[in-house]
Order: C-alpha cells, then structure tokens, then sequence
C-alpha cells in the first residue's frame, strides 16, 4: 500500500542551530521553525498566530544549516514528520513531533546580492 510522509514549510528560525553528534559519531543540527500564519476578521481587524516546528537535519545537512543559518532566518525546508517518545521524571510516557529535514533553501537574500535590472527602452509608437 502506498505511503506518504512529506512536509513542506516556509519560516524564520527561532534559535541558531544547535549542532549535536550521536554515540555513534553522526552529526544532527536541530533547529525551531516559526511559520505564521494572518488573516482578518470580519471586522477587519489582523490577526496573527504563529506554529513552532522542531526541525532535524542529519549529515552534511545539518552542517549546512550550522554554518549559514542564524535566528531570523527565512528558510524553505522539506522533510518528513518523525513523532520520539521519552519518559519524563515522574516515569511517564511523553511524546513530540519533529520534522526531519530532507531539503532546505535559504530565502534570505543580502542586500547587495539583490539583484538590479535596468531596462532602458525606445518612445513606443502607438496608433491614433
């Protein structure tokens, strides 16, 4: 049976990447998305709610993401949710959602990376 595992999301970073290796020796950033979300109300008031999204970035990756995100960041980053479970103090089973990068695209752009066009063009002739 077919599955599909895919998420696609658009935000500012929350925090700089945190960069962790496991036991075995492999590297992990981890990361906070904020996404938000706008909209009016009938009364034509804006209204804004924010969702935060954990993000994980394995291998060269998440090297990427240390070396070149920063809080603030606007990002486009693809993956595929993965739901852990821990036990907490009291020996209670908790559970969190994170999403595992698979792709991501930087959106920022520098000011003087913004690119500049200048089209000069000739008197256009119409008809009368």
């Amino acid at each position: 049976m077919p599955a599909l595992n895919r998420v696609q999301l658009i935000g500012r970073l929350g925090k700089d990447p945190e960069t962790r290796f496991t036991p075995t020796g492999k590297k992990v950033a981890h990361f906070s998305l904020a996404v938000s979300h706008r909209w009016k109300t009938k009364e034509g008031e804006a209204r804004e709610y924010t969702e935060w999204f954990n993000i994980e970035a394995w291998g060269r990756l998440g090297e990427i993401c240390q070396q070149y995100l920063h809080k603030g960041s606007l990002v486009y980053v693809e993956g595929r949710l993965k739901t852990d479970r821990y036990e907490d103090k009291d020996g209670e089973t908790k559970y969190f959602t994170k999403v595992v990068a698979l792709t991501m695209q930087m959106l920022d752009k520098k000011p003087e990376e913004e690119p500049v066009a200048t089209v000069e063009e000739e008197q256009a002739e119409y008809e009368a």
